[in-house]
């Protein structure tokens, strides 16, 4: 199959999807898009429908979001006036042998698509594309502690949770401007990263001793490792961040309940969409290639 033979459905996201829709356009494919913004000039070969059932029908490729799924089911579409949950009916006008491509899939997504014979690509924790639309989330970060705090970066007392691709680049941004940095982490390997950048690094077992002091919290593990025990610890005035996927690693219910400031920072790739869409496509892109080539 040739790209002028493939319809893709890209349904959801926000400004980042706008970009992959002028990529998919440009790579010859036959687009079709449903939740995101739509920009006033249009996007030039990519047809706008009127729901994302109608925008999977007959779709041989779905692209759906990179922020994830929330608990719901739905997908990120922080724009849309429906909440766009894609059940066995939406999916099942797709033209087999059918592929969705996304950040990563829920349990009720996966059963869906074993149900009908669609075929899911994750790509969340690609390494290479998690360190390319770093800095637009590490941007997207910076505005939120600044936004929501009344101190400086530099000398604040800062806790991040998590050390992966992404907590990683955290890390070395808030040393640079002067912050007091810890780092807790399970993987021991990460912890010594930390601890080489400038971090004090600590087991998650020394939370507790730590968080009393402390005036922002940054979560980047998607499991909930903050919990009421070690939220009641914080002071009022500290500032909760959850950079991670649903669940997230916060307890957020139990942060509004003891009265501390929670920002669930979902979809901070959205700061730079030109750059992190592009980005994105040469994942997907990537993959779509690798699709066509077992057609015949």
């Amino acid at each position: 199959m040739n790209w002028d033979q493939v319809v893709i459905a890209i349904v959801g996201g926000d400004r980042r999807e706008q970009e992959i829709a002028r990529c998919a356009v440009a790579a010859g494919a036959q687009v079709r898009v449903y939740g995101f913004p739509w920009p006033d000039e249009g996007i030039p070969g990519a047809h706008r429908v009127a729901s994302a059932r109608e925008a999977l029908e007959g779709a041989d490729i779905a692209l759906f979001p990179i922020p994830g799924i929330a608990p719901d089911g739905a997908l990120f579409a922080p724009q849309c006036a429906e909440r766009i949950i894609p059940d066995g009916q939406m999916l099942a006008g797709m033209r087999l042998p059918a592929h969705i491509i996304l950040g990563w899939a829920d349990p009720k997504l996966k059963a869906h698509c074993e149900a009908l014979g669609i075929n899911l690509h994750e790509y969340e924790w690609d390494e290479d594309l998690m360190l390319l639309r770093g800095p637009a989330i590490v941007e997207g970060m910076l505005k939120v502690l600044i936004e929501n705090t009344d101190i400086t970066l530099h000398k604040a007392k800062i806790c991040l949770v998590g050390q992966g691709t992404i907590g990683s680049l955290v890390t070395h941004t808030l040393l640079a401007l002067g912050a007091h940095v810890h780092v807790a982490a399970r993987n021991p390997v990460q912890r010594a990263a930390a601890y080489a950048a400038g971090a004090e690094s600590l087991e998650l077992s020394d939370l507790a001793r730590v968080l009393p002091g402390t005036d922002i919290v940054i979560a980047s593990v998607p499991a909930r490792v903050l919990g009421r025990d070690l939220l009641q610890t914080l002071p009022k005035h500290a500032l909760l961040v959850d950079l991670a996927a649903p669940p997230g690693g916060i307890d957020r219910d139990a942060a509004q309940e003891l009265g501390l400031k929670f920002v669930w920072a979902r979809g901070l790739g959205a700061r730079a969409p030109i750059t992190v869409g592009r980005s994105q496509w040469s994942g997907v892109r990537r993959r779509i290639d690798n699709i066509l080539k077992e057609i015949k």
